[in-house]
């Protein structure tokens, strides 16, 4: 937001300087983000008159001007602008003026004709970045006086860098209201009448939205005077505001927008068909906006119609073909109320970012509308004169936003801020703040103005007291913390942990975004709901992820695409899935590797991780608590995973924990990935859970190793041959080791040969050959007769 110091203290006008206000405003939540003065530094420059206007004798494009500047006797200027004419009165810089870009003016001869000074365009003075001709000042500017003084140059522009929630200082009025509650001084806003109707003409409205828009107030106004032309009190406000004088229709509206922070927009009449409709968008409908862009509407946005055809993008920009032209002598003027919700995202889903969709999206007033328009008619029958009919208004009452009271509590306000603030001026802060406050039993009851639609819960109202108490005010103390020794479970493995053991292994932290591409993620977790975002970032960030796969996957193609071949990331995180129609949010720790299992050496042979490299770092994790069993890795689809490189992870209690696997060539091939990607996700839950260690006694006595080797069907896991041994032995058996899988000569088709190495060992005595072959007996019996495993010769 951007305004002219001068301009504000027309409402409102502190016994302070300009610095002290822009620090005042900032401590007050209202970043001031530049001062700048609103005019170049130039001096010597007079309002001037055009006395006579000859042609140059030796030059087509110049003139010879008489003009008279305040003093004694008539100059002699010499001009080449194409609008200098008698009696024209513009700015001159006299001889020994200095001007803007270091320009002096001199006594010269221009073609041979004396010049004793220069008349000057808005560029030249450096009030405008380019000009057309000579700056033309209003009939009634006296002669002589500087142009300094007599454009009140001696002002800022204060611009402002607002937070989202304070769309009610995106107008001088907001800000006056702020400025007088922090100085305790009621703004004095201008007298807004209501202006007795002229003629009688009505032009239907219809409400078919009003949910999205509660309140909709029109005016016709005719025979207004094409050719009128913009004050110049006027376009110097809008220029000190950031914005160029457009037409004084045109102007009005900015100026009403600026002013009291109504977006309004006003129509060529004779290019209205009908009635006026606020309605949504179907498809197929398109609209030529006023850039001259012409997009393609989306269903659902809302729309100011007529009885034919589209005529605005609500609260974002109007339709070129209902513009107001240097031809129009008949307007309908609109001032509307949006709800912030229909307008917000709009205008950026089609590239726009407009004043009005800025202030609509944030929330205006929906009290200001008819104020507005009155006001802007006003201006309006003083500038292009006209003929007001009487407003027009439409509104849907139960749909306009509910201003709900708010209860503050004054023994709340000290705990807060940490300071007393007296009973009367909390009323006070409040009330000039234009809140309505009452008095109850331990505080007051607040109800927020219309235009505040951030005031919700007593934190707000606490917010506002010491915003305009003054946080310089607020006193400064240490704070006193009892610190307090928190117990260490010994059952539960801390994020740093884990985080240490994933990074010497080689890994580095990721952190993505909980919101994903909802491509990729279809691609990689097809199987569940997505959860789609209301108002996303981008379109290739609109769903929550289901895992944290997209994320990752996402990371390794952005570094593959930078030559780093080599990758090994991790990333803990919620998860947000859908179970049962309710949202879940789920923690989970997910890795992906790729390229080189280790960096280049000399020591050993260069080779591509796979996926035993990654299962090691899934049991390096699981083994951190303790866990003697640690987890299943069991043959299971995933749509995602490669069926011969993959496995889902369980615990020994059967519970599913998560997946592991080589990304599945299709899958790879629709992410553009030439390298083989290998993936993990796991419950962190069962990751962070703990045993306390407990004390085993070591046998005095030797252990006895035996290797049998046994052939099964080759679809049977060893993790089932496993699982069987240990079912079979006694308590002797202290360890299984799988040390050799062989499928080839002497093995028949469909069968494989494990070798297995079993270690047996008593704590009390040394284990016979008998007992040690007794062992083995029944471990081969049950394998056999489970499995349907024999003993291989």
């Amino acid at each position: 937001m951007k305004f002219s110091e001068k301009w504000l203290r027309e409402w409102v006008n502190p016994d302070i300087d300009t610095e002290t206000l822009a620090h005042q405003l900032t401590m007050a939540g209202l970043e001031v983000e530049a001062v700048e003065p609103v005019a170049a530094e130039f001096e010597k420059v007079v309002v001037a008159e055009v006395l006579s206007v000859e042609s140059h004798p030796d030059a087509d494009k110049l003139r010879v001007c008489k003009v008279n500047v305040g003093a004694d006797e008539p100059l002699d200027i010499v001009c080449g602008a194409a609008n200098v004419r008698t009696g024209l009165k513009v700015p001159a810089a006299l001889v020994g003026a200095k001007l803007p870009g270091g320009l002096k003016i001199k006594k010269s001869k221009l073609r041979g004709m004396p010049s004793h000074g220069m008349l000057c365009s808005e560029q030249e003075l450096g009030l405008a970045e380019q000009a057309d001709g000579l700056m033309e000042l209003p009939t009634g500017a006296p002669v002589g006086l500087d142009i300094r003084d007599y454009l009140k140059l001696d002002d800022v522009s204060i611009e402002l860098g607002l937070t989202p929630n304070r769309g009610d200082c995106l107008s001088v009025a907001g800000i006056a209201r702020e400025v007088g509650g922090l100085n305790r001084i009621k703004p004095t806003p201008p007298v807004i009448a209501e202006l007795a109707a002229e003629i009688g003409d009505l032009l239907p409205v219809k409400l078919e939205a009003g949910a999205d828009c509660p309140r909709y107030v029109g005016r016709i106004i005719r025979d207004i005077d094409p050719k009128a032309v913009t004050p110049l009190w006027l376009q110097e406000k809008l220029r000190r505001s950031g914005l160029r004088s457009l037409g004084p229709v045109v102007d009005v509206t900015n100026f009403i927008l600026l002013e009291l922070g109504q977006p309004m927009h006003a129509f060529d009449l004779a290019k209205l068909k009908g009635e006026i409709v606020v309605r949504h968008a179907s498809d197929g409908e398109s609209l030529t906006l006023l850039d001259g862009q012409q997009i393609k509407l989306q269903q659902g946005s809302l729309l100011i119609a007529d009885s034919m055809a589209p005529l605005a993008l609500a609260g974002i920009m109007g339709g070129a073909d209902s513009a107001v032209s240097d031809d129009t002598q008949d307007i309908f003027l609109e001032s509307a109320y949006f709800n912030p919700l229909a307008i917000a995202g709009r205008a950026r889903s089609y590239g726009l970012h407009t004043d009005s969709s800025h202030r609509f999206e944030r929330g205006v007033s929906f009290e200001l509308q008819r104020e507005a328009m009155e006001r802007a008619t006003a201006l309006l029958l003083e500038i292009v004169g006209g003929r007001p009919g009487p407003i027009i208004e439409q509104t849907r009452k139960e749909d306009l936003p509910a201003r709900t009271p708010v209860a503050l509590r004054e023994a709340r306000i000290q705990r807060v801020l940490g300071v007393e603030v007296a009973s009367d001026k909390v009323v006070e802060i409040l009330s000039g703040l234009d809140m309505a406050v009452e008095v109850i039993d331990g505080g007051w009851r607040v109800t927020p103005p219309a235009f505040r639609f951030d005031i919700e819960h007593e934190v707000d109202l606490i917010e506002e007291i010491g915003r305009i108490h003054g946080y310089d005010n607020l006193p400064e103390s240490r704070p006193h913390i009892r610190l307090q020794m928190q117990p260490s479970s010994e059952t539960r493995i801390s994020m740093q942990q884990i985080r240490q053991v994933l990074v010497q292994r080689g890994y580095y932290e990721a952190i993505t975004y909980s919101f994903v591409d909802p491509k990729i993620q279809k691609l990689l977790d097809p199987a569940q709901k997505s959860v789609a975002l209301l108002n996303p970032i981008s379109s290739d960030l609109s769903v929550m992820r289901t895992s944290l796969w997209p994320g990752l996957v996402q990371a390794v193609i952005y570094n593959l695409n930078r030559q780093q071949n080599r990758l090994f990331l991790f990333e803990s995180g919620l998860k947000f899935v859908m179970q049962d129609a309710e949202l879940q949010q789920k923690m989970v720790i997910s890795g992906a590797v790729t390229g080189e299992a280790w960096p280049p050496q000399w020591g050993m042979e260069s080779r591509k991780v796979d996926f035993y490299d990654i299962k090691a770092h899934v049991e390096a994790l699981v083994s951190l608590g303790g866990k003697t069993r640690g987890v299943e890795f069991r043959v299971k689809a995933h749509p995602a995973l490669h069926p011969g490189q993959s496995a889902a992870i369980y615990s020994q209690n059967g519970n599913l924990l998560g997946y592991i696997g080589a990304l599945h060539p299709e899958v790879e091939r629709a992410l553009g990935l030439n390298q083989r990607v290998f993936v993990f996700e796991l419950a962190l839950e069962y990751v962070q859970e703990g045993q306390v260690p407990a004390f085993s006694p070591l046998s005095r006595f030797p252990a006895i190793r035996r290797d049998i080797a046994v052939i099964v069907d080759e679809a049977i896991e060893s993790q089932k041959v496993h699982d069987c041994i240990l079912r079979a032995a006694s308590s002797r058996l202290k360890n299984v080791e799988l040390f050799d899988v062989y499928m080839g000569e002497g093995i028949d088709s469909g069968r494989k040969s494990l070798a297995l190495g079993l270690t047996l060992q008593d704590l009390s005595r040394t284990l016979t050959d008998s007992e040690v072959d007794s062992e083995i007996h029944n471990v081969v019996s049950a394998l056999g007769a489970e499995l349907g495993a024999t003993l291989r010769e």
